[in-house]
């Protein structure tokens, strides 16, 4: 790699590797060795298992001129790289060599997060620590690279460091009988927690005092490693990147958005989103932290399962979700059943359905007429729980504050009234696209044809503002929904899943139109 730090300011050279003690045979398994071919030449870094398929390392192992600069392009590596994972003895034959297929760095720090080409087994990867770096703290630094006498080791070699400085996006550390060598640039800085072991941070540069090579003058053991403390988000955001895309979305039938695992508006996660799939599973995805479109969403859980074969499950009745906001914490979900039941949960959580209420009885005669339903903020109240429906006789209704007035008559506000024109409404959603004091409605019509109706209220429809035209390729939008999911500033982007199984995001929807998609799911 490059050359020992050569001035007073540490972080502006480049340095690598910890000429520490060889580690007890399997000790930090997790530690990585990286072999890079880029440009001609071979390079070496370490890295730590942070994933099945995921390894966290410094960026700069990748870099055109690591010395210079640490930037490095999202997506395939330049060249061929190789990592080896589980061998704490490389000359041994244990643990796993996988290709690297994808890189994914963090925007201003030395940091990069490795895509295996197939997951490691038989390693267990270690945990990101939540907890800041506190000055004066003992931590363990690894790596495989130089030590003070073998230029090319095949063991780990791991260390105390104590923490020196802590920045925002760095900590200064200093080895008492160790130092950071070249070929450690990417190790883990390790925290001993109640028994268990954490990642806090990862080797970025050196003065490389004692290490082989280095001028014997040099005897500053000083290093700078890059922060990896309080990107746990992040980590985990990258890391459930293929697993969301993996996702049967052919199969989604029905999509709900709302704040159900934290966060709101304004805040720094975005909105979750709620699926129901064709065999009856329920799944809810948890927004994240990210503001790329191409990734809004960084975990997942069951909410119901499929109903094994001969069983049946309530889910399969389903017509109608939407989301809706009812205060008092995490945001709930409005069910139609094909009986024309109407259920109003509360709250909903990872942990399932809460506060369930039943709006109308099953097997009614009237909300077996509903044809779509969405819940918006379409009142003074300012929670999302104002119901708008659309009829098969060409009505459109608000129920206005149905965690107080449910569904009853006399709350019910006429939008529209009987025609031939809405019931060709297909899909409708809920959001905020044109800054009206009240929430707008977006609608897909049967033809292809999409419609904002800004501020709709207890009045009726103020207006409407084409954005897509007849026969778009809106025809093929199966499922159309709005949430807040790339700046969190208030639900105006539209998801879209299409007819065959993509499924895109269009940012920040307004008066002028959808603008550009972003793919989520290709």
């Amino acid at each position: 790699m490059a050359a020992a730090l050569a001035s007073s300011a540490l972080v502006t050279g480049s340095a690598h590797a910890v000429s520490g003690e060889t580690a007890a045979d399997g000790t930090y398994a997790f530690t990585a060795k990286l072999d890079i071919e880029r440009d001609g030449g071979k390079r070496s870094c370490s890295g730590a298992l942070v994933d099945k398929q995921w390894v966290l390392s410094a960026a700069r192992c990748f870099a055109a001129d690591p010395g210079k600069d640490f930037r490095i392009d999202e997506g395939a590596p330049k060249g061929k790289a190789t990592v080896t994972v589980g061998r704490t003895d490389l000359s041994g034959a244990a643990g796993s060599v996988r290709g690297i297929v994808e890189l994914v760095p963090y925007a201003g720090r030395d940091l990069v997060m490795a895509r295996l080409a197939q997951p490691v087994t038989g390693v267990s990867p270690v945990a990101v620590g939540t907890t800041p770096v506190a000055t004066g703290e003992q931590l363990k630094v690894a790596g495989f690279g130089r030590s003070k006498a073998e230029w090319v080791p095949d063991k780990l070699h791991a260390a105390p460091f104590t923490v020196d400085t802590v920045q925002d996006k760095a900590i200064g550390i200093t080895g008492k009988d160790a130092a950071v060598c070249q070929g450690d640039t990417g190790g883990p800085a390790l925290r001993d927690s109640g028994g268990g072991i954490e990642l806090v941070a990862v080797n970025s540069t050196s003065w490389q005092g004692g290490c082989l090579g280095t001028d014997p003058a040099e005897s500053r053991t000083a290093a700078v490693d890059v922060r990896v403390d309080d990107l746990a988000a992040w980590v985990q955001g990258v890391r459930y990147r293929p697993v969301f895309a993996a996702a049967p979305w052919g199969k989604a039938t029905h999509l709900a958005s709302g704040y159900f695992t934290g966060g709101s508006a304004g805040g720094t996660r975005h909105m979750d989103m709620i699926v129901r799939w064709n065999d009856a599973e329920v799944t809810l995805y948890q927004g994240s932290d990210d503001k790329d479109p191409r990734h809004p969403f960084s975990a997942e859980y069951q909410l119901a399962k499929a109903p094994a074969p001969g069983k049946t499950s309530i889910w399969q009745h389903v017509e109608q979700i939407t989301g809706a906001s009812f205060g008092g914490g995490s945001d709930g979900l409005v069910v139609r059943w094909d009986d024309g039941e109407l259920t109003q949960y509360t709250h909903l959580d990872a942990q399932g359905f809460h506060g369930e209420k039943q709006l109308a009885k099953a097997r009614n005669t009237v909300w077996k007429h509903a044809q779509q339903i969405t819940a918006g903020r379409y009142s003074a109240n300012q929670q999302r729980d104002d119901l708008l429906v659309t009829w098969d006789d060409g009505r459109a209704t608000l129920h206005p504050d149905l965690d107080t007035n449910g569904v009853a008559d006399k709350a019910q506000k006429l939008l529209v009234n009987k025609n031939t024109t809405w019931s060709h409404a297909t899909q409708i959603s809920a959001g905020e696209f044109t800054g009206k004091r009240t929430a707008d409605l977006l609608v897909r019509w049967s033809d292809g044809e999409a419609t904002l109706y800004p501020g709709v209220d207890a009045a009726g429809f103020h207006g409407e503002i084409n954005i897509r035209p007849k026969k778009s390729p809106w025809l093929n939008a199966t499922v159309v929904n709005a949430g807040a999911f790339v700046a969190n500033e208030r639900p105006h982007d539209v998801i879209v899943r299409w007819a065959n199984g993509k499924l895109g995001l269009y940012p920040a929807v307004d008066a002028t139109g959808t603008h550009d998609e972003v793919t989520i799911v290709g």
